[in-house]
């Protein structure tokens, strides 16, 4: 009960501000320019996000980027009344509602076909926990409008996560965040908490478009609206005396249901390319392990380890007692993850312990070993951490970066070891070539994963199937192919 009275008395993304003191009045430009702005903004935040390296298309063969339908107010009214008798919630049609649909059908195009791909990974995910709490399955295009389907979205007030919830109210609803974990932006949690939310909303307005002014302005903004109006209970005879913001938040989600549900009508479709949701599987992880050893040593691409596992904060999966920490993976990369799993935590434990105080420092380097990088068009930390030899985390540490989203053109400082050359070194005159396959001779002290990270493109996963290497286990002097010839088996 304390909870849910501390709840009540802000929304999830709310602010501040969101507090008014006078009746608000009736939507306007201004009003209208104010909200559709943010709805940009974590839209474009979209061309940031780096779900792979490329696009995949899902149109016609014969499909025509130029061709941009737009529709009469009729054909509105007529969709949207075919959703609206789906759906317990109000779907109206009125001129704030289609400014909204242009700015999803005709200004943001690209974006929106960006969601529509993200969509098929997220929403049946949402559309399994809102069915759990019985709710309407619509309240999936919340997202749409809270984050743009954005697992990395967070907003200039500090909201986070598909859903953005603020800090406090995160922790209320159970979202933990500490240094290495930030459950706001876990989707699975973070939608379990957003229907609690909603739930304890509609058992106190019975409306599911109040419970979505709820969710924006706080439910004591929505009681006091409804004290101003004189006791009036619709969404619409409310939206006068609701916050500002809020007065185009519904508009916004009801275009939001409109354009995703009618998105081939628009000429729009999926354009990037995520796993679907029934081809993952999520394993509870016994001790620490990182984002840099999993992409070594099993293979899977670093930006799919991060789309899938957004909650963590430096790319580390902790060991904290008395908590329990979640690996999402594609079910390939699981069954190997679950079959190598005592000799990844056994090595990961080794390197830990061998860089626990490997952060370099100004007073620890030389004007030598620190380099600028300019991030070029496609790159993602995991490729950058990549080649030069380190890991995400330190990459973020040295420069401040609270998330692994980075921009064309920015420079980011790198620390190089002295002994990278001469590691390099050391692995080409320990090689030999036959019959078109490279072979490395172990070195004492040598793990699979130390000989991988010397020679690009290979991981600990390849060695150990080159060499029928099961247990993970080698030895100095043995011989292990280390590159695959092209005419090679």
């Amino acid at each position: 009960m304390a909870i849910f009275t501390a709840i009540a008395m802000q929304g999830v993304c709310t602010t501040p501000t969101d507090t008014v003191k006078s009746v608000v009045k009736p939507i306007s430009e201004k009003t209208f320019v104010a909200q559709s702005n943010l709805i940009a903004d974590q839209l474009d935040s979209l061309m940031e996000l780096h779900v792979f390296t490329y696009t995949k298309k899902h149109v016609p063969a014969n499909y025509d980027s130029t061709l941009v339908p737009t529709f009469s107010d009729e054909v509105y009214k007529k969709r949207l009344a075919e959703l609206n008798a789906k759906t317990p919630l109000e779907l109206d049609f009125n001129p704030v509602v289609r400014r909204f649909i242009d700015l999803y059908a005709l200004r943001r195009r690209e974006q929106v076909g960006r969601m529509l791909g993200l969509a098929e990974y997220y929403f049946p995910m949402f559309e399994e926990v809102l069915d759990r709490y019985n709710m309407p399955l619509e309240l999936k295009y919340l997202a749409v409008v809270e984050s743009a389907l954005n697992p990395a979205a967070k907003s200039r007030v500090g909201a986070t996560g598909l859903w953005q919830f603020m800090y406090g109210t995160g922790k209320m609803m159970g979202l933990n965040t500490s240094s290495y974990v930030d459950e706001r932006s876990d989707p699975y949690k973070s939608t379990v908490a957003a229907c609690e939310y909603m739930t304890r909303m509609y058992k106190m307005f019975g409306d599911w478009n109040l419970v979505l002014a709820a969710y924006n302005s706080g439910p004591g903004n929505v009681n006091k609206a409804i004290r101003r109006s004189g006791g009036k209970k619709s969404y619409w005879e409310l939206r006068p005396y609701l916050p500002r913001e809020t007065a185009g938040y519904v508009p916004a989600f009801i275009a939001a249901t409109y354009v995703m549900s009618y998105a081939k009508e628009h000429n729009l479709y999926p354009t990037q390319e995520v796993p679907f949701y029934a081809t993952v599987d999520t394993i509870f992880v016994k001790n620490q392990i990182s984002f840099t050893q999993l992409e070594m040593w099993l293979g899977v691409d670093r930006e799919i380890i991060e789309f899938l596992n957004p909650s963590y904060k430096l790319d580390i999966i902790p060991k904290v007692k008395g908590q329990k920490h979640f690996l999402v993976l594609p079910n390939q990369t699981m069954g190997l993850f679950v079959q190598n799993e005592d000799s990844l935590y056994h090595y990961a434990a080794l390197e830990f312990e061998q860089n626990k105080s490997t952060m370099p420092t100004e007073t620890a380097h030389d004007a030598e070993n620190r380099i600028k990088h300019k991030v070029k068009s496609g790159e993602s930390l995991g490729l950058i951490a990549s080649k030069y030899g380190t890991t995400v985390s330190k990459i973020k540490q040295w420069n401040g970066l609270r998330s692994n989203m980075i921009r064309t053109g920015q420079s980011l400082t790198i620390y190089t070891k002295a002994s990278s050359t001469k590691s390099s070194n050391t692995a080409s005159t320990n090689t030999t070539e036959e019959n078109g396959n490279t072979y490395y001779v172990v070195r004492k002290g040598d793990t699979l994963y130390d000989i991988a990270r010397k020679f690009p493109g290979v991981s600990s996963s390849n060695l150990s199937e080159w060499n029928n290497i099961n247990d993970g286990k080698i030895q100095a002097g043995m011989k292990l192919v280390v590159k695959k010839g092209s005419s090679s088996n």
